[in-house]
């Protein structure tokens, strides 16, 4: 005769409570990205405090939408594949981004960019560029 296991008695908690800290997670960065955007998009800043990359990934906003000053373009980046750690704020991206269109015009790199909002998708027809509030300048 033996006695249960301590997995058998505190496993299921133990899982729960893990499941329920991981959603709390999810939700905290959903709610950090949504606030970051509607300041972006509402005021055009300040880009900081920004959340993480991790952040962002985990709320399931896999792309950083970036407006060229030169060409007035928007992009997407894919932040899957930022070579960054995943502690980097969104906001240190800004100085490596490159327009890439502007760069072969100019034939240098050209840096002028602005973060514009987080988003979950790539820009399409189905889902076109953010527009600044109250309207664009």
């Amino acid at each position: 005769m033996g006695t249960k296991s301590r997995e058998t008695l505190y496993g299921a908690s133990v899982r729960a409570a893990a499941e329920q800290a991981a959603e709390a997670r999810k939700k905290a960065d959903r709610l950090a990205v949504a606030a970051w955007n509607a300041r972006m998009l509402g005021f055009q800043g300040p880009a900081q405090p920004s959340p993480t990359l991790g952040d962002a990934l985990n709320a399931g906003y896999r792309y950083l939408e970036v407006r060229c000053l030169g060409c007035d373009t928007n992009q997407t980046v894919a932040l899957d594949i930022v070579r960054r750690p995943k502690a980097t704020p969104i906001h240190e991206l800004e100085r490596y981004m490159r327009c890439k269109d502007c760069s072969q015009v100019r034939g240098y790199p050209y840096k002028r960019s602005h973060l514009v909002a987080l988003r979950p998708t790539k820009i399409s027809a189905s889902d076109p560029p953010s527009h600044w509030w109250p309207g664009e300048r």
